[in-house]
């Protein structure tokens, strides 16, 4: 089992550029795991986690209703905004500058082969990292994502999660607001949750603009720690 995970930060990219640099690396430990099964070739399989931030960009997961996004295509323009439909669980959500995504793409049977738990180590270390700042996230029961002041009038969410896997291999991840610009959320019914507002830590800190490489560094010692990896 290889439990090294390569680390790349690829820094402001476009949202489908970087969906298709996903589908290619997902596709190769597919692959492997195929020729492994067909020829007992016993290849490692290679395992990857992608820090990014997309330019402003709406995204709808399969099972998402279309009418959460409240603009037009000519009010998307105006926005500097683009929308794509794709391939991951949940519903509309948003990302933009000021907001760190993670895309994981990893073999969970380097790891485990439990899709909820995997769930539950991407929430945990959001928990962790956010603990470090002083704030007191947690997990909404039915609502995937890390929020804040759950059970009261006040609940928000900080970090929203939708990943696909196949033959346990995962992709797409989580998106943290770290210095994001809160108002592009105005623009949808984020998950298809109505009446649960949205924040980000700068925000939550009282500050102009958290260190995003300080929140990035947090993350990734979190994420190894939970899943006894070696990130490279």
């Amino acid at each position: 089992m290889n439990k090294k995970i390569t680390l790349q930060d690829l820094g402001t990219k476009d949202f489908k550029d970087t969906w298709d640099y996903q589908e290619e690396l997902f596709k190769g430990i597919i692959d492997t795991k195929i020729k492994n099964r067909r020829e007992d070739a016993g290849l490692e399989t290679n395992n990857y986690f992608l820090f990014v931030e997309h330019p402003h960009v709406y995204t709808l997961g399969k099972s998402g209703d279309v009418s959460n996004l409240l603009l037009d295509e000519k009010q998307l323009t105006e926005k500097g905004a683009t929308f794509y439909k794709i391939n991951r669980g949940g519903d509309i959500t948003y990302h933009g500058p000021g907001q760190i995504v993670g895309y994981p793409i990893i073999d969970l049977d380097n790891f485990f082969t439990d899709i909820h738990k995997y769930l539950r180590f991407l929430e945990e270390m959001i928990i962790l990292t956010l603990e470090e700042y002083g704030l007191k996230a947690e997990r909404s029961p039915g609502e995937t994502g890390v929020w804040l002041d759950v059970g009261t009038p006040f609940a928000r969410k900080i970090c929203a999660m939708g990943v696909r896997a196949s033959r346990w291999v995962t992709m797409h991840g989580f998106a943290l607001n770290v210095n994001a610009n809160l108002g592009y959320f105005d623009n949808i019914i984020p998950c298809g949750i109505r009446g649960k507002a949205v924040t980000s830590l700068n925000v939550e800190l009282g500050k102009k603009e958290v260190d995003e490489a300080e929140v990035k560094a947090k993350l990734t010692k979190h994420f190894a720690t939970l899943f006894e990896a070696e990130l490279v």
